[in-house]
């Protein structure tokens, strides 16, 4: 086994390489605004640490969000492109619960918290670091205050919202390396993993006109 995982579901542009038993190779970089450009050399430098090549890659691994649109199709068509090309399958796995895999909370009850922007954060709330027991949702942090009072809360969207998240924590954003080792233990334990589709969550901006302007003459 040797997956290729990859996430752009947040600021961090993130790809690794897992041998079903551990992390050969990782590279993790953060800058929102150049997903595009950052993704494929990051998988061209983790192939080359790890001294192989991208026809040894067995199957891919997609962080699937929830993330903005532009940012979140880079990774997703990316890992379609490479599973096509290489003929090995393409498995998704929800970008909050890689961010829950890597946080270190031993004992639940606790939130992952990503920046959804517009003043919102993508969220979910978990039992353990493998068991997500509510969402992913997108809110306000005013509004859900109520239900994560009192919980430790990892993330960028929790470190941002202090007053809704006292007790927040690390890492900030996902790494492709938890991605992969919750693809792993899955795939060696016979559990289905995601389709490789986004979790927007929020509808599209552009929207189609209710009421078309007639141009052609009567």
């Amino acid at each position: 086994m040797l997956l290729l995982a990859l996430d752009t579901a947040t600021p961090a542009v993130t790809v690794a390489l897992h041998d079903g038993t551990s992390v050969v190779a990782e590279s993790s970089q953060v800058d929102a605004r150049r997903h595009g450009e950052l993704l494929l050399p990051a998988v061209d430098c983790v192939l080359a640490d790890a001294g192989v090549r991208l026809d040894a890659v067995t199957a891919v691994v997609t962080g699937v969000g929830p993330g903005p649109y532009t940012g979140l199709r880079v990774g997703l068509m990316t890992a379609d492109t490479f599973g096509l090309a290489l003929g090995v399958p393409v498995y998704g796995v929800c970008t909050l619960d890689g961010l829950a895999y890597a946080s270190g909370v031993e004992d639940g009850p606790f939130v992952v918290a990503t920046d959804a922007r517009r003043k919102e954060v993508y969220w979910a709330r978990y039992d353990d670091a493998r068991t997500r027991v509510t969402g992913p949702a997108v809110d306000r942090p005013a509004d859900i205050a109520e239900q994560v009072a009192g919980l430790p809360a990892v993330g960028a969207g929790a470190t941002l919202y202090p007053e809704t998240f006292p007790d927040a924590r690390g890492p900030a954003h996902v790494a492709a390396a938890a991605l992969a080792a919750i693809a792993a233990e899955k795939l060696a334990a016979g559990e289905e993993l995601l389709e490789p589709r986004p979790l927007y969550l929020r509808r599209p901006d552009a929207q189609v006109p209710k009421n078309y302007k007639v141009v052609t003459p009567k």
